[in-house]
């Protein structure tokens, strides 16, 4: 089968199949950027608790499992928003890869969705379901596959690269 999206030149990969490292790496810095996010939050959340209830209240008065539950609803709120509102997540976007349909075409927010409900699954399958993104020619985990998505590259370095140049140009050329 051929890339999900054709490339537009050989100077790019945008629309070829984003490999191990990228989906790696992007994950990690979500994984970071979720953690930050969910613990401030929650530091907020207990502040301003304290403050406007006049207790004194920590995040060790209540038991684990509510704040693991709480982190999971973070968890789904935060990559199923961002997969069905942009086909990508902050981590996505930074290292350059987005969320397609196989066949190539633009990921609707229900398919977005779907992948956040199937995303778990590669988790509970003790790491088997992430075997195809090493493994697989079109690097497709369980819930791509679930979801009939694929994650592809969207940063177009060239192009970049050739806009930049542009815009350098254009503020040093005096006014006419």
């Amino acid at each position: 089968m051929r890339p999900a999206v054709q490339m537009r030149d050989d100077a790019t990969k945008v629309g070829h199949y984003a490999g191990p490292a990228s989906r790696l790496a992007a994950y990690v810095l979500d994984v970071a950027i979720s953690s930050v996010v969910y613990a401030v939050a929650i530091a907020a959340t207990v502040f301003l608790i304290n403050l406007v209830l006049g207790t004194d209240i920590s995040e060790d008065s209540l038991p684990g499992w509510v704040w693991l539950a709480a982190l999971g609803i973070w968890l789904a709120l935060y990559y199923g928003y961002c997969w069905a509102a942009a086909a990508k997540t902050p981590g996505m976007a930074l290292v350059g890869v987005r969320i397609v349909r196989r066949d190539g075409s633009e990921l609707s927010p229900g398919r977005g969705i779907a992948r956040c409900a199937a995303y778990p699954l590669s988790f509970l399958t003790l790491g088997l379901g992430f075997v195809g993104i090493v493994i697989g020619r079109e690097h497709r985990a369980l819930h791509d596959v679930i979801a009939d998505t694929t994650v592809v590259y969207d940063w177009d370095a060239r192009g970049a690269r050739l806009r930049f140049l542009v815009r350098s140009r254009d503020a040093t050329t005096p006014p006419s």
